[in-house]
C-alpha cells in the first residue's frame, strides 16, 4: 500500500497487518443488517492539544459477521460530537449508542440525552488495559468475521501502528473495539441463521442497508 509516495510497512508489535486489512476492504455489503450501532471513545476536551473523539458505525448480518460502516472521528467539543452521535444513529437507522464512559461518566449519556431525550444507550466502563481490550476485536478479524464497507485510511493506519507501548491515545481503535465488542463479543445470543429460509421473513428483523450496498 502507497499513500503519498511513502511505503507503510506494518509495525512490529501491531494487532491489525495492512495486508489483513486489504484482504477485508469490500466494496458491496450484504442487504440487511441484523443489528447496527454507534460507538465513542469520548473527548473531554476540544484544542489542537486534544485527543480525537472516537467516533464510529458498526454492523453484523445474519450470519454473524461483522461490518464497518463509518468513521466520523475528529477532534470536537462534546456538544458537537454528541450532534454527531446522534445523527449517525438516525442517519443508519441504528439500535444503539454506546460510549466509554472513563471519561465524563454519566455526563456522557446527559449530554446525549439533551440531544435527543429518547436515544438507546449503552455505557461501557474500561477496567481493562486496551491490549486486553483490543485482542478480542483483532482476532475477530484475523478469522475472517469483521470487513471494512470502504477504505478509512486515518483508522487503519492507527490499527496498524498502535501498539501497547505506544504512549497516544488510539482514539479511533478504541471506537472500533467498543463497537465491535458490543456486536460480537458481549452479545454471545446471536444466533446462527445459516440455512434458514428468509423468504417472507419481515423487514423489521432485518433492516435493509439504507445505502443499497
Amino acid at each position: 500500500q502507497e499513500l503519498e509516495a511513502e511505503i507503510l510497512d506494518d509495525t512490529a508489535g501491531a494487532l491489525w497487518t495492512r495486508k489483513g486489512l486489504d484482504q477485508q476492504t469490500i466494496k458491496e455489503g450484504p442487504e440487511y443488517f441484523q443489528r447496527i450501532v454507534v460507538a465513542i471513545d469520548p473527548s473531554v476536551t476540544s484544542t489542537e492539544e486534544s485527543d480525537e473523539c472516537g467516533l464510529v458505525v458498526a454492523a453484523i448480518d445474519r450470519e454473524g459477521k461483522g461490518y464497518l460502516l463509518e468513521d466520523a472521528s475528529d477532534v470536537m467539543p462534546p456538544d458537537e460530537w454528541c450532534e454527531r452521535a446522534v445523527q449517525l444513529y438516525k442517519k443508519w437507522n441504528a439500535d444503539l449508542i454506546v460510549a466509554e464512559t472513563n471519561q465524563g461518566g454519566d455526563l456522557v449519556e446527559s449530554m446525549l440525552r439533551t440531544v435527543d431525550k429518547n436515544i438507546p444507550y449503552k455505557k461501557v466502563h474500561a477496567y481493562r488495559g486496551k491490549i486486553i481490550r483490543a485482542e478480542p476485536v483483532a482476532n475477530l478479524y484475523t478469522q475472517g468475521k469483521c470487513y471494512h464497507l470502504g477504505c478509512f485510511p486515518v483508522l487503519e493506519d492507527q490499527l496498524c501502528t498502535w501498539t501497547p507501548d505506544d504512549p497516544e491515545s488510539p482514539d479511533r481503535l478504541d471506537a472500533l473495539v467498543y463497537a465491535f465488542t458490543e456486536l460480537m463479543i458481549d452479545s454471545m445470543d446471536v444466533p446462527d441463521l445459516g440455512g434458514i429460509n428468509f423468504k417472507g421473513l419481515a423487514e423489521k428483523s432485518y433492516r435493509k442497508n439504507p445505502f443499497g450496498f
